[in-house]
């Protein structure tokens, strides 16, 4: 009984040693992304488009989203990452078909429908630009897990936000963030060459 039950433990081990393997070897190592091992749920949304179509989940459904939370009135880390973006969106495509640019605007009260579509269309005609009041966009950001502050008062205000970008898969699920390089006395940024390998071995992996 002993040799049968030590054998059985042996091989449970086995398994798990096999799956646990496997589990490692197949992430490879990342250079600017944070990456879920089990990709985070996407809570309930409606938003807007610049078009003024309602977009929700259904929307991120069969596609991989890379969604960046800014505004029009972004002197710098906005039109930067939105410009890098667009040098390298047939290469994002080249990666995975499906890919698909989201601007979600954090400045409902300046940023009209008209504004949204005008700007976006100045980096990507393909780029989707969406908004919605803050009712929504602070649940929505928390869920991303970003945040944005409004830093000021009336109409002179500017609005903090991360320079992150959130990863969505095929299935509308949050697969990773792409973190900005933080370098003293310049804008924070997302390093191409690195966002471009990162979403290649990330998309490889689903």
């Amino acid at each position: 009984m002993n040799k049968i039950f030590w054998g059985a433990v042996a091989a449970v081990a086995l398994v798990i040693g096999i799956i646990s393997f496997k589990t490692i070897t197949k992430l490879p190592p990342l250079d600017t992304a944070l990456y879920y091992q089990k990709p985070r749920e996407v809570k309930p949304f409606q938003l807007t488009d610049h078009n003024g179509n309602f977009f929700n989940k259904t929307q991120l459904n069969n596609k991989w989203s890379l969604i960046f939370f800014g505004y029009t009135s972004c002197p710098d880390i906005c039109p930067t990452t939105l410009q890098n973006l667009s040098f390298i969106y047939e290469d994002l495509k080249d990666i995975a078909k499906n890919s698909q640019v989201l601007l979600v605007s954090v400045d409902p009260q300046r940023d009209s429908q008209e504004k949204l579509a005008q700007y976006i269309a100045y980096f990507n005609n393909e780029f989707i630009a969406l908004r919605a009041g803050h009712d929504v966009l602070f649940p929505f950001a928390r869920n991303m897990g970003l945040m944005y502050a409004i830093d000021g008062e009336e109409d002179n205000y500017f609005v903090d936000h991360s320079a992150s970008l959130v990863l969505i898969n095929p299935v509308g699920k949050i697969a990773a963030i792409f973190k900005p390089e933080q370098v003293v006395g310049k804008v924070p940024n997302i390093d191409s060459d690195k966002l471009l390998s990162d979403y290649k071995k990330i998309v490889a992996l689903y």
